[in-house]
């Protein structure tokens, strides 16, 4: 019963204050976003405008004024707003995907490099790559393991994390 009668009533100053403050956020989240998860957004094209610019706002006071008519913005589109907070979402889970496999290949990449363990790894990258290049893997995780040498190192995660995307 109390739950219908505050269906009824208007929004307190504090719920509204709230409110705004979350929208705040989301606008600020939409303006610090890469320019790759920017691009990868569907937004109707009057906030995409005004996000650019508040993206490309200098100075302190002059992209906190933007982010705030950006936010201004958001808070008149109800409907554009629930669409844009699944967008987030699914970038931000996205992120999460991309930073797990960094992780994995990461911890490959070090398995590889190590004498006693390079055996097992290496017969999980080839079921886990395999088309990537063997004899080169081999010869620059060998390179690791005798001259601890730091550029060969790098290359073994470069060609995993390449060959991992599909490039």
């Amino acid at each position: 019963m109390d739950e219908l009668i505050e269906e009824n009533l208007p929004l307190s100053r504090t719920k509204k204050k709230q409110q705004a403050k979350q929208i705040e956020l989301i606008a600020k989240q939409l303006v610090e976003l890469t320019d790759h998860q920017f691009s990868q957004l569907n937004l109707p094209p009057a906030i995409a405008q005004e996000t650019e610019l508040a993206r490309n706002t200098q100075g302190h006071g002059s992209q906190r004024r933007q982010l705030k008519h950006l936010a201004g913005m958001l808070r008149k589109t109800e409907d554009d707003l629930a669409a844009l907070l699944e967008q987030l979402e699914n970038l931000d889970q996205v992120s999460r995907e991309d930073k797990k496999q960094f992780h994995q290949l990461e911890k490959l990449r070090d398995r590889l490099c190590n004498a006693e363990s390079f055996a097992a790894a290496f017969n999980e990258m080839l079921e886990l790559v395999p088309e990537i290049d063997r004899n080169t893997i081999s010869r620059l995780a060998r390179s690791v393991q005798q001259h601890d040498d730091r550029r060969a190192y790098r290359e073994i995660f470069r060609r995993l994390r390449d060959k991992s995307s599909g490039q």
